[in-house]
């Protein structure tokens, strides 16, 4: 029989919970920027304890879903397109270096063998004649899973640390605006320049060219910003975006 969990474990348990249930709250629009959140409000609400709320709020906090009001509490943060743009800059800023690195030390083989075995399923989705819904969902998690082994081959615990943190930035994610696609006219040609760009990657770090490793996953990143701009052409492609209440409209220039 396992053994019981310890008091640690169980209120590191109850953190996430409120962690991931706070999120699921901000992003489905159920708490809108500028609400503030109390501990006692969402004990309540959610039912946890109020530890684990109180950390789960700082760890928001970090992430950037919540800014802290000088009185006391927390208030969800708005967010401009720009914010977003260097967010993704950050990732891909990270993941760049992260394929640097890969290129430049050298890749276990086993890794560089799970990297073509995602490239080969990747590229039998893409290669579809029309593209579902569900081939899309299909696509983000085989897409997670190819920058997860591009993570691991560079074989740096600080970096992965540092990637992580980026990746709990809001809209950060090489996923993000993946499912936005779906909708989109434009998805067949943004997929397909994605996955060349996963193949470009793979070639130069097998070929150790760590410049034009880093080179590609930067570019590669900015794929993201463009899939939010092609959203942000109406509301219908808007409203796909996760977390898209959060995201304030540019103001009109005046003349």
């Amino acid at each position: 029989m396992p053994a019981p969990a310890t008091e640690n474990e169980r209120s590191f348990s109850q953190t996430v919970k409120a962690q991931l249930s706070l999120r699921d709250l901000i992003l489905s629009g159920d708490l809108k920027p500028g609400d503030r959140i109390s501990e006692l409000s969402m004990v309540e609400r959610l039912g946890i304890s109020r530890t684990p709320i109180r950390m789960a709020l700082v760890r928001l906090e970090e992430e950037g879903f919540l800014e802290a009001i000088p009185s006391g509490g927390f208030a969800v943060k708005a967010f401009s397109e720009r914010d977003i743009h260097d967010a993704i800059e950050m990732r891909g800023t990270l993941e760049g270096f992260a394929a640097r690195l890969a290129a430049e030390r050298g890749v276990r083989n086993s890794v560089l063998i799970e990297m073509k075995q995602r490239l080969a399923q990747l590229d039998e989705l893409v290669g579809q004649p029309t593209l579902t819904v569900d081939d899309f969902s299909q696509y983000v998690g085989l897409n997670g899973q190819f920058h997860a082994l591009l993570i691991d081959a560079a074989d740096s615990a600080v970096l992965a640390r540092q990637i992580d943190r980026a990746l709990n930035l809001p809209f950060a994610s090489p996923s993000g605006f993946v499912m936005v696609q779906a909708m989109l006219p434009e998805a067949r040609q943004i997929l397909t320049i994605a996955q060349d760009h996963h193949h470009c990657v793979v070639r130069a770090i097998e070929e150790r060219e760590g410049a034009r490793a880093e080179s590609l996953m930067r570019e590669h990143a900015r794929l993201a910003h463009r899939n939010l701009q092609l959203a942000f052409r109406n509301q219908g492609t808007r409203d796909l975006v996760p977390g898209a209440v959060l995201i304030r409209k540019p103001v009109p220039a005046r003349y």
